[in-house]
């Protein structure tokens, strides 16, 4: 069951714009973060929620989308997500916790794919206008956000080719392929 959960979780980009996510749905996800292991405990990462149209639609023009895919700009109106979970250090917690941000992050989209949804953890975001727009305490640092919605989006996994380029790609059919590594590359003897 896990096994299908995580092939299931991919870097979803596109969604059901019609697929409204609410607060409760947002509030289960990060419990199911909340529980997770945190180094020394310190539970250091804060979480705001965006569900709301006009923070979404903020959310949205903060972000850059999809490194690789150097022409799009990001999903289309009828394919943009339809909420996001920022996700926050509180320095005065701990200053270092890019571990805990990474297994928060995890969860909190393998538990959205549980419940039929996707979502896309990005890295590239406008800092400075999210900080001004939303006011947050200075000891918040915004480490990325995650933006959520029903998948819309055909991904396949497939092996590295000859080249060993690692950059996903869509066909003319918008199929996304991601490359990855295969086990026994991976596995050191």
């Amino acid at each position: 069951m896990l096994k299908e959960l995580v092939n299931k979780n991919r870097s979803y980009r596109r969604f059901n714009s019609e697929r409204k996510i609410g607060r409760e749905e947002l509030l289960d996800l990060v419990d199911n973060a909340r529980v997770t292991a945190s180094s020394k405990n310190r539970q250091p990462l804060k979480y705001k929620l965006f569900y709301e149209t006009e923070d979404v639609d903020f959310v949205f023009k903060q972000l850059s989308w999809a490194w690789y895919l150097k022409d799009w700009k990001g999903p289309e109106e009828a394919e943009r997500p339809t909420a996001y979970i920022a996700v926050f250090l509180d320095k005065e917690l701990n200053d270092n916790a890019f571990i805990d941000v990474g297994i928060a992050s995890q969860t909190i989209l393998l538990s959205a794919v549980e419940k039929g949804l996707g979502g896309c953890i990005i890295r590239t975001v406008n800092r400075y206008r999210m900080r001004k727009r939303f006011e947050y305490s200075t000891n918040l640092d915004l480490v990325q956000i995650i933006a959520l919605g029903e998948p819309v989006q055909e991904i396949k996994i497939v092996d590295l080719d000859e080249s060993g380029s690692i950059e996903y790609f869509e066909n003319e059919q918008r199929v996304h392929f991601v490359p990855k590594r295969s086990l026994k590359e991976i596995i050191i003897d």
